[in-house]
């Protein structure tokens, strides 16, 4: 009988960092025993030292890591950092910050100078040098994970005999990052240090003070930002005393109190523009959650006279316009969206602004649609609404009978955005009769050159730089040992500072992928390939699109999807917008694993498919939350005759509104369908997932 094959070090380091015990650490030990020259055998050594150093056995992870580093000069900074957190924790602090030295050294920039810059400073503050801690802080500023190195610097500083420049690195970390443990500690040194400088003590800025109780709101500290705030009406004067009594009655919005933040709000007098738009933006809220519309109408008219000009009145009339858009009201939000885009045309929702007078005039088929439309693209280039604008000008063209203008226009949105819901749906309408025997429209041609669209890097090289190759390189001897998160650490460094963000992308979801991490892969390259869908297809290795758009679970979501008579890639698809297939996944709305199915509805289910008892902690199995997930959305599709732009409107917002949406007028189309939506996340789900099953069809479909 054949002796059965040895075991990886990556299964070995695997398990021992999953659940470390004796028989685990005896192994890895075996392993460098067996491998005491080479690399594999001191990155045994490194995994058995951090296992050491996070179960508080200093002393003999210095013993593993001391041991394993002459072997990694490659990665000799990542070695370098344990090494010396141990050696601190020893007391051996001269040792540590030598240790750190093959940080500052290392050939490639090390990700790791932050982290190394606040070991060194703690061991300079045990040698009673503080002025060292200062500067080895200050050199890596850029670096430094806050607020903790905030924290420190500011006890440097006090060791330092610097009390002023201490006090304003406490009142940073106090400000900041409120809700921070940090911030609490840097309250009680801001006490010491205010005793000790007396009338040199420099106070924190007003406005610092009103960030702050700004940040405890959105922490939903509401009961500490609301003393604090009454406490600094009481004290400051002017335009900052003036915001302060505003922001009382904001803290009471914020928390539901809505009546009563009206009440204080409309009683309330304040002499400065700002505050004064401020309380008035938050009338119209309060109205709005009132449902109010004679007062918010009411307040909107006193922004526009008293300040035109203000961010207030702009974020006043979005928020009056989206109040209307959801109940279908158009002629109550189109004036309010249209004043948006003609007062703030140069600000960020003036895009927005104007696609929904645009949309609107198309739906209602004005005379001036086609001009609005053209008006879009021409001052907004860079909207997310310009490949819509392009599909309905191309839908007009052929209403009007002139295919050539369609063709034209439907030509140049797959071209710009290839990957995109209304490329795939302009690629089908290229393929039809009289479109695909149409010349293109040189008039259109011309006119569309004039559009100053955003250029964008399509077709990137995938052949890594020597820099990012090295990178790579140091990535991989890492993951080989499961030292997963140094890997990526190393990576997402390189997609942040490098110039080859898609290569590191790449190689960061290959490693997850290689561990059933596929939510990890697809996230990575959402986050470090944030451009990927402008690629074409054939401009990326089939393998980075099938890490962005994996199918896991394949053999049971086609089981179920047979059984349903469902497309499976339209369901991998819903599972890549709900999940990113993470089966553990869970929604803010307690909806569970890979389909996000919601336990009250599983209970329901789960009898008729003959799951018997029925928890919800199943819903984290993958074949049960297929096989009721799948459930679910063939019932919502034979609900509306198979018509998939309202089942999957309905399976993100709810029937009720999906039936609610179909019936507020005439649409032509599916696609004027899910552009009418007015939820913005359910409009953009429908969307993502029609385009999606798009991008799985053109990658597995063959």
């Amino acid at each position: 009988m054949a002796a059965p094959a040895p075991a990886s070090l990556e299964s070995l380091a695997r398990a021992h960092r999953r659940k470390p015990t004796a028989a685990t650490r005896a192994a890895l030990a075996r392993f460098a025993a067996a491998h005491p020259k080479d690399a594999q055998g001191a990155l045994a050594l490194v995994v058995a030292g951090i296992v050491q150093l996070e179960q508080g056995g200093a002393a003999q992870a210095v013993r593993d890591l001391r041991a394993a580093a002459p072997r990694l000069a490659v990665v000799a900074d990542h070695v370098a950092l344990p090494l010396a957190s141990a050696l601190y924790q020893t007391k051996e602090y001269d040792a540590a910050l030598r240790a750190l030295d093959a940080v500052w050294k290392s050939a490639a920039v090390s990700p790791l100078r932050g982290r190394a810059a606040m070991v060194a400073a703690r061991a300079w503050l045990e040698k009673e040098q503080p002025a060292e801690a200062v500067r080895v802080l200050e050199a890596n500023a850029a670096d430094l994970p806050q607020p903790q190195a905030g924290a420190l610097l500011a006890r440097a500083l006090e060791a330092k005999g610097d009390l002023a420049a201490a006090a304003g690195a406490c009142q940073r970390v106090y400000c900041e990052y409120p809700a921070s443990p940090e911030a609490a500690e840097a309250g009680r040194a801001l006490e010491r240090l205010r005793a000790a400088l007396g009338a040199q003590y420099p106070p924190e800025t007003p406005q610092a003070m009103l960030a702050r109780t700004e940040k405890l709101a959105a922490a939903r500290d509401y009961r500490q930002a609301r003393q604090e705030l009454e406490s600094l009406a009481g004290l400051l004067t002017g335009a900052e005393r003036d915001t302060a009594r505003v922001r009382l009655g904001v803290v009471d919005y914020q928390r539901g109190e809505t009546a009563s933040a009206y009440r204080s709000l409309r009683a309330l007098e304040v002499s400065t523009p700002e505050a004064g738009a401020e309380r008035l933006y938050y009338l119209v809220a309060c109205a709005r959650r009132l449902n109010n519309d004679e007062a918010m109408a009411a307040h909107q008219a006193e922004l526009a006279r008293r300040y035109p000009h203000s961010r207030w009145r702009l974020e006043a009339l979005v928020a009056e316009g989206n109040h209307h858009l959801l109940d279908n009201r158009v002629a109550s939000f189109v004036p309010l969206y249209r004043a948006c885009c003609e007062s703030f045309p140069d600000q960020a929702r003036a895009p927005y602004c104007h696609w929904k007078v645009a949309w609107s005039e198309y739906l209602a088929r004005g005379a001036g649609a086609a001009t609005l439309l053209r008006e879009h693209l021409a001052r907004y280039p860079a909207s997310e609404k310009a490949g819509a604008a392009l599909y309905y000008l191309a839908r007009l063209a052929e209403e009007a009978g002139d295919p050539a203008a369609a063709k034209t226009y439907y030509h140049e949105i797959p071209a710009r955005w290839p990957n995109s819901y209304y490329g795939m749906l302009a690629r089908e309408k290229l393929k039809a009769a009289p479109l695909a025997r149409a010349a293109l429209a040189p008039g259109v041609r011309e006119w569309l050159a004039r559009i100053a669209f955003p250029a964008r890097e399509t077709r990137p090289d995938f052949e890594p730089a020597p820099a990012t190759r090295r990178r790579i390189e140091r990535a991989r001897l890492l993951a080989s040992a499961a030292l997963d998160d140094w890997a990526a650490t190393e990576l997402r460094f390189e997609g942040r500072n490098g110039g080859q963000a898609h290569i590191a992308a790449l190689e960061l979801a290959r490693l997850a992928a290689r561990r059933g991490a596929h939510d990890q892969a697809v996230r990575t390259i959402k986050s470090l390939a944030s451009g990927y869908l402008f690629m074409p297809l054939d401009a990326a290795p089939e393998e980075f699109w099938k890490l962005a758009f994996p199918i896991p679970y394949r053999a049971e979501i086609e089981k179920y999807c047979r059984e349903r008579s469902l497309d499976p890639f339209l369901v991998a698809a819903l599972i890549r917008q709900e999940s990113e297939f993470d089966p553990k996944a869970v929604s803010r709305a307690r909806a569970y694993g890979l389909m996000q199915v919601l336990p009250s509805t599983g209970r329901q289910l789960a009898r008729r498919a003959g799951l018997n008892r029925f928890s919800a902690p199943a819903l984290f199995r993958p074949e049960v939350n297929l096989n009721l997930g799948t459930r679910i959305f063939r019932s919502l599709a034979d609900q509306y005759g198979g018509r998939l732009e309202p089942a999957l409107a309905a399976y993100n917002a709810g029937k009720s509104r999906a039936d609610a949406w179909l019936n507020w007028g005439s649409v032509r189309e599916p696609s004027e369908f899910v552009e009418a939506i007015p939820f913005t996340e359910t409009r953009d789900y429908v969307q993502i997932v029609l385009r999606n099953a798009d991008l799985y069809r053109r990658l597995y479909g063959r």
